[in-house]
Formats: structure tokens, sequence, C-alpha cells
């Protein structure tokens, strides 16, 4: 909370298992006043993340709580999704009903800058998804940026990737996205690989919000369940039933930034053809090289990059909010 006021939040996501959990997350938290939802393709297609996030919401208990439907593709690149990963729905086809709810009347971007630009406060931008609608909302509209607080956004890495060996799914499907978000002009926050892996929820948890009969409580067990954060583990395993928190860790960090590590660090998007197309080139190096000594330095954008998280704070975060207990 910011001077014991909730977070006026506006999420912008491509449900997704791991988006439900973050917006199960969003709904539930006091700390976190959900303005809105935007919805972008990425997981799977527009229409069928504007159909998860509304019924996600429902199961949520959510408030009238407006959704809006965005870009069906990238600036430049074709659509690829990830229902390989997500299941062919998006939403690890676990058969949930159709929503009763329908999306707003508007588009995504007209949405972004409605709500952005009515709160009465300062918006925390939270895109866990390909960074279409957003680089669109800014090109389109730049005075938004005045009442945006921080863009916490669920991309990159430092290290690895998982799209490419360096990029990371989000950045990698629209890099010319990413790199406008970059240059906003607004404090940025990179919730990237380097901690989205880290922070997995104990099998025993998960088996026991599967159990729940409140169904928000039971469908963040279900979407746990589906996201193994171990793939790969063998039957048997103690592991085998953990589950990744994956995008959710974002808005655990809108929550409760003191879990979370940050380094200001140049961050730069690669947009050339070949191998490290998406990568985000982040710039760790405690002093300049040669090619600053003989180029001379140029520009780039600081980005606040989360390098560390505290697992176990998060993961008792999480789990109070989404049963509504206080943490531990």
């Amino acid at each position: 909370m910011t001077n014991g006021l909730p977070v006026p939040v506006i999420v912008d996501c491509d449900t997704g298992v791991d988006d439900a959990l973050a917006l199960l997350f969003a709904v539930r938290h006091p700390g976190i006043d959900l303005r809105a939802v935007t919805c972008v393709a990425g997981n799977t297609d527009v229409d069928g993340v504007v159909r998860n996030t509304l019924t996600v919401l429902e199961q949520a208990g959510a408030p009238d709580v407006p959704v809006a439907r965005g870009a069906e593709r990238p600036l430049i690149e074709a659509p690829r999704s990830a229902r390989h990963v997500h299941g062919h729905d998006g939403m690890g086809d676990l058969g949930l009903p159709a929503p009763r709810r329908a999306p707003a009347g508007v588009d995504a971007v007209t949405l972004l800058r409605r709500e952005i630009l009515a709160s009465p406060r300062p918006v925390t931008l939270v895109p866990t998804a390909p960074l279409t609608n957003v680089a669109l909302l800014l090109r389109t509209h730049p005075e938004v940026t005045r009442n945006i607080e921080r863009i916490v956004f669920m991309g990159g890495a430092a290290g690895a990737g998982n799209a490419t060996p360096v990029a990371e799914f989000n950045v990698w499907h629209d890099p010319e996205a990413a790199a406008i978000l970059l240059t906003a002009g607004v404090p940025v926050t990179m919730y990237g690989l380097d901690v989205f892996t880290r922070v997995v929820v104990p099998g025993a948890e998960v088996r026991r919000l599967r159990a729940s009969a409140e169904p928000g409580t039971r469908l963040a067990g279900d979407l746990l369940a589906h996201r193994p954060a171990h793939p790969g583990s063998r039957p048997g395993d103690p592991a085998e039933d953990d589950g990744g928190l994956g995008d959710a860790g974002a808005l655990c960090a809108v929550a409760d930034p003191e879990g979370l590590t940050t380094h200001r660090l140049p961050v730069e998007v690669s947009l050339a053809p070949g191998p490290a197309r998406g990568q985000t080139v982040v710039d760790r190096r405690p002093r300049a090289g040669e090619s600053e000594l003989h180029e001379g330095v140029r520009e780039q954008s600081l980005v606040d990059v989360a390098l560390d998280v505290d697992v176990a704070r998060y993961v008792s975060l999480y789990l109070a909010t989404v049963e509504r207990r206080p943490p531990a």
C-alpha cells in the first residue's frame, strides 16, 4: 500500500496459466486496486485470452473490473502461441465454464488511456505478456506517462532465455514493443526469468489448494498443478507436484517490493535478425569496456532488473492472499 491506500494497478496479460495465477492474486490482495485488465495475443489467440480473463475474474469473485481486447498479433512478427505450455485453450484445458461477463465496449489501448488518466493517483502498469498493447499505447497516447508510477513487466532475462537460448518468450514474441517500453520515460522494473522460475509452491500446498471448496482457491491449485516447477521430474520425485508461480511473482513484487532484489542497470533489446533477436542485453559490467573506449558511450535505458527474490516470502504471501487469510 501507499500512504495506507491500495496501489492502483492495471494488468496487461495473455491469460495463460500463470497470468491467471497473477489475476487471482491481484483481485484478492487488499493492497492492490485492480482498475482494469487488457488482453493481448501471446500464450493463445487474443479472443481466447479475453475469454480466459473473464472466466478467471468470475472464479476469483472479482468486482466488475473492465476487460478489453487488444492486439491480435505483434507489431512486426507473426503471432506465435505457447499452447504447448498452456494447453489448447490457454488455461491448461481444465474445462472451465464460459464466462457470463462481457468485455468492455472499447479496445485495449482506449481502456488503458482512459483508466490511467482517470486514476486519482499514478497507476502501476503490470504487463505479464508480450508488450504490443503497451507499445501501441505509448506511441499513440504518450501523455499517459504523466500518470504512470511504474511499469513492472514480466519479461526478459539477464541470463539464459526460454524461447531461444538468450531470449525470454514475452520479449521474443514482440521485440520492437519491448524496446518501446524500455524508452517510455517512466520507472521500469524487469521481473525476468532470473527470478521468474525460482518462486515455487511446494506440492503439499498445491494439493491443499486443489482440495478447497472455494472456487478461486481451488482454481489456483489446479493451475499450479498444471504448471510443474520442475519439468521432466520423474514419478515419485518429492518435487514432482511443485508448481511455479511464474507471472504471479510480478504482482507479488508490486504488493511487497521488499521481497525482490533489483539492480539499476542499462538494458536494451536486440532487434537484429538472427539468434540474438529478442534478447534483453543487460550490462552488468563494473566498468566500461573496449567498445565504449573506442566508439563512445551509447545512451541506454536504466532498468531496475530483478536478480534475486525471497522465495519463501512470496510463496507465503501468495498462498495467504488467494486463501484470503493473514500471511504467516
